[in-house]
């Protein structure tokens, strides 16, 4: 990747957590581009170069968290680790992806109120990419005898939903 493409990346990311952390504080209808740069201190202008509108910003966040988290179980796949052990990564790096971008994650709930029909096609197939990967963790762990033999898609959803509620209660600075 180019320094120009280095940098254009690290300015959208920039602008994608700002603008979770406005959505998520103020609502999505109630937030503005016009917040959005203000939080930045950049122009109006700056934004829209990025992102077509408020709605494509908010479809590239998703489009990054999932990306960035079907990276993280594909490096974990490729460890040679027990089972467990590569379950237990697969965990903590979950958590710690949500921790980091949990502004972005609490938008992610119910994704069919903000996208196009086209857009959530995609932000599915990409957690479908992801579940894959979690539901082939699990069913290794299986087949080596090392997890009760339960059915995986159970299990995925009990440790998704267990992990992922994380957002509800929880608030890197502070109570919630």
């Amino acid at each position: 990747m180019s320094l120009r493409e280095q940098k254009t990346e690290k300015k959208k990311k920039e602008i994608i957590h700002s603008a979770m952390q406005i959505i998520a504080e103020k609502g999505y209808y109630r937030t503005t581009i016009e917040d959005i740069a203000a939080k930045l201190l950049i122009t109006k202008g700056t934004v829209y170069y990025y992102f077509q509108d408020k709605q494509d910003l908010l479809f590239q966040s998703h489009q990054l968290l999932l990306q960035n988290s079907i990276e993280n179980l594909k490096n974990i796949h490729k460890q040679p680790l027990h089972p467990r052990e590569k379950l237990k990564n697969a965990m903590i790096a979950h958590m710690d992806h949500l921790l980091d971008d949990q502004y972005g994650f609490e938008l992610m709930h119910k994704p069919e109120q903000f996208f196009s029909h086209q857009q959530l096609e995609i932000i599915l197939q990409l957690h479908r990419n992801y579940t894959e990967l979690l539901d082939h963790l699990i069913v290794n762990g299986i087949e080596e005898g090392v997890f009760q033999a339960l059915d995986p898609k159970i299990t995925r959803n009990i440790y998704l939903g267990a992990m992922n509620w994380l957002t509800q209660w929880y608030k890197n600075e502070g109570k919630k």
